[in-house]
């Protein structure tokens, strides 16, 4: 089965063919991150004009790498919720109209459906994640524990109350005087830091999975105008130039080192309280993190001391490691981010399911809704 599927849910401009949920034919994506730089983070309405742009050139692209046509497709999928709502009107508009003019069943997918899926992309069936299993989504939008029975069966038992991690990451980044976005250059600075320079505090919370990050931002910038000894007073954006490399260096690695642990103990919590979980999944955009990585499978995977080396963390392939029958499933660094791959993947294990494909015609976005 051959799957056209479109993701435009925030900066990104996506296309892929998916033929059964694995293997990748073609996979388009334009990013606007060099747009964004600029401004330090995404503009909805300048995102939603790329994306017109980008759409139609990315789809052609896609059937021109895959070397197929439409007689080749046997349905389309997209991105509707959650995500920017001018962004998701062009990629479901698209696939709505193209659903409609070739005839093609259309399944409207969620976006962090898409992220857990990527963990299938490339991959043997021996490879798969093995139900049930816990799905730690991270990216700048969501922060979510999700257990799952089954393809297709979504629980969440663990939110974000405030920030998303990768939204923290950014803010933090923006503090620090890092370049957008944030992720990628406080895994860089933290490189050359000391994470136990700072020590910054953990969440204390009613539920046990439950996550919290905006404590954790204006930690840091506290700790930042302690260091420099200025008032609380003091403007965040004046903070960066008064800092040594070595200072960011080590707020960098100090808030990694945090922001990691707080994941990862919520995460274990809930592998404590579901002893029936035989898969562990990390998705999203900040899945690409080599520590997060690394700290996973020290956490969950005793077989990490002999099998994974740091060299092979940095490298693109997909990393499975597997003790006493669970399973710590990453998906590669390529489809942690956005990308149309995923979203094709997550629509064939929809049509395995028997989910009944939407009306082209009635399809309406959602920018907020929880998966179901």
């Amino acid at each position: 089965m051959n799957i056209l599927a479109i993701e435009s849910s925030c900066d990104e401009t996506a296309a892929a063919i998916v033929q059964d949920g694995t293997k990748i034919l073609s996979n388009v994506v334009v990013s606007q991150i060099d747009i964004f730089k600029e401004y330090g983070g995404v503009i909805p309405e300048v995102a939603a004009r790329s994306h017109l742009e980008a759409i139609m050139p990315v789809i052609h692209q896609a059937f021109s790498e895959a070397n197929l046509t439409w007689n080749n497709i046997d349905a389309i999928a997209v991105t509707h919720t959650p995500g920017l709502l001018g962004s998701l009107l062009i990629g479901t508009l698209t696939a709505r109209t193209l659903a409609i003019l070739h005839n093609k069943p259309l399944y409207a997918v969620h976006h962090l459906k898409s992220h857990i899926y990527a963990c299938w992309l490339g991959s043997s069936e021996n490879a798969f994640p093995k139900f049930p299993l816990l799905a730690l989504v991270i990216s700048g939008g969501h922060t979510q524990i999700i257990y799952m029975k089954k393809h297709n069966n979504f629980k969440i038992i663990g939110t974000t109350r405030d920030d998303a991690v990768g939204e923290c990451f950014d803010k933090v980044a923006k503090i620090l005087g890092l370049p957008y976005p944030g992720g990628p250059s406080i895994a860089k600075a933290a490189e050359n830091g000391n994470p136990e320079k700072y020590h910054l505090p953990h969440p204390k919370l009613d539920s046990p999975y439950d996550f919290s990050f905006s404590g954790l931002k204006t930690a840091v910038l506290r700790a930042v105008q302690k260091e420099l000894k200025k008032p609380i007073s003091f403007p965040s954006h004046e903070l960066a130039p008064l800092l040594s490399k070595q200072q960011v260096a080590d707020f960098a690695a100090s808030f990694q080192k945090t922001a990691i642990d707080i994941l990862l103990k919520n995460l274990q919590t809930a592998l404590h309280n579901h002893p029936d979980i035989k898969s562990i999944v990390i998705a999203g955009g900040v899945s690409a993190n080599t520590t997060l990585r690394e700290e996973a499978f020290k956490v969950f995977s005793e077989e990490y001391k002999r099998s994974a080396t740091r060299e092979s963390l940095r490298d693109s392939r997909r990393i499975t490691l597997e003790e006493n029958a669970l399973k710590v499933s990453f998906p590669e660094r390529s489809f942690s981010g956005d990308n149309a791959a995923m979203v094709g993947a997550a629509a064939y294990y929809e049509i395995k399911s028997g989910i009944e494909p939407t009306n082209p015609y009635t399809l309406t976005l959602s920018p907020r809704s929880e998966i179901h």
